[in-house]
C-alpha cells in the first residue's frame, strides 16, 4: 500500500520543483522574510484542493470545458506579463529594497529560538499581508499549467492506482508541503548574499524575465 503513496511523491516533486512565477514569488518572499509561512501555506493548501479535485474526478469534467482553460490562460497571461513587468520597473527603478543584515553577538546566535524568525536579517520595507495573499492566490490559481499538470496529469495518474487512488494523492500533497515550506524557510540562507540593494536589482531583472517569458508562452504558440 506504501507504493502508491511513494509514486504520488515522486510524481509530487517532478511536477513541482522547476523555476516558475509560483517557486519565484516563494522564493522572493522567504528571501524579504516576509509573511513567509502564510506564503507556503497558501500554496501547498491549493495544491492540495487541486490534486483532491484531479483524483477525484472532477478534471475530466473540465476537460469537456475548453472555453474555461482558454479563459484562464489569457487572464494567466495578462497578470504573469503585469507582475513581469513591475518586476522590470523594481529592478530599473530601485526602491532601497535590500537584506539589512543585522550584528548579532555569538551568544545571540547560538541561544536556541533566537532569530528564528528571521535569521538575523530583515527587509528596508514591509508588504502588507493583502497583496501578498492576492498575488500568491493569483500565481496559483490563474497558472494554466497548475490545470493541466496537478488536475489533468496527476489525476490520471491517481486514477491508475484504483483504490490506491487517494494515498497516491497523499503523497503529492506531502511533496507540495515539503517543497514549498522547504522553499521559503530555505531562502533566509541565502540572504547574505542579497544584502545589497544591487543583489536585488539583479533578482528583479531575473523574475521580470521569467514571469514575461512565461506569460508569452502561455498565449504564443512556440
Amino acid at each position: 500500500m506504501t507504493l502508491p503513496l511513494l509514486a504520488g511523491l515522486g510524481l509530487g516533486f517532478s511536477l513541482i520543483i522547476a523555476i516558475g512565477a509560483q517557486n519565484l514569488f516563494v522564493l522572493r518572499q522567504g528571501l524579504r522574510r516576509e509573511h513567509v509561512l502564510i506564503v507556503a501555506a497558501l500554496c501547498a493548501v491549493s495544491d492540495a484542493v487541486l490534486i483532491g479535485i484531479g483524483v477525484s474526478g472532477i478534471g475530466l469534467v473540465l476537460q469537456a470545458l475548453p472555453w474555461l482553460v482558454t479563459a484562464i490562460r489569457w487572464t494567466g497571461a495578462a497578470f504573469l506579463i503585469g507582475y513581469g513587468l513591475l518586476a522590470a520597473r523594481r529592478a530599473w527603478r530601485p526602491s532601497g529594497d535590500a537584506l539589512a543584515v543585522r550584528e548579532e553577538d555569538a551568544s545571540e546566535r547560538d541561544a536556541p529560538g533566537r532569530g528564528a524568525g528571521t535569521g538575523g536579517v530583515a527587509t528596508a520595507t514591509r508588504t502588507r499581508l493583502l497583496p501578498v495573499v492576492v498575488t500568491t492566490l493569483a500565481l496559483t490559481w490563474l497558472n494554466p499549467h497548475v490545470y493541466l499538470d496537478t488536475v489533468f496529469l496527476l489525476g490520471s495518474v491517481a486514477n491508475t492506482h484504483g483504490d490506491g487512488r487517494w494515498l497516491f494523492a497523499a503523497g503529492a500533497m506531502a511533496a507540495s508541503v515539503i517543497w514549498f515550506f522547504g522553499l521559503a524557510m530555505g531562502a533566509r540562507y541565502l540572504g547574505r548574499w542579497l544584502s545589497t540593494p544591487a543583489s536585488w536589482r539583479i533578482l528583479d531583472a531575473g523574475v521580470a524575465v521569467v514571469m514575461i517569458a512565461l506569460g508569452v508562452s502561455l498565449v504564443v504558440p512556440l
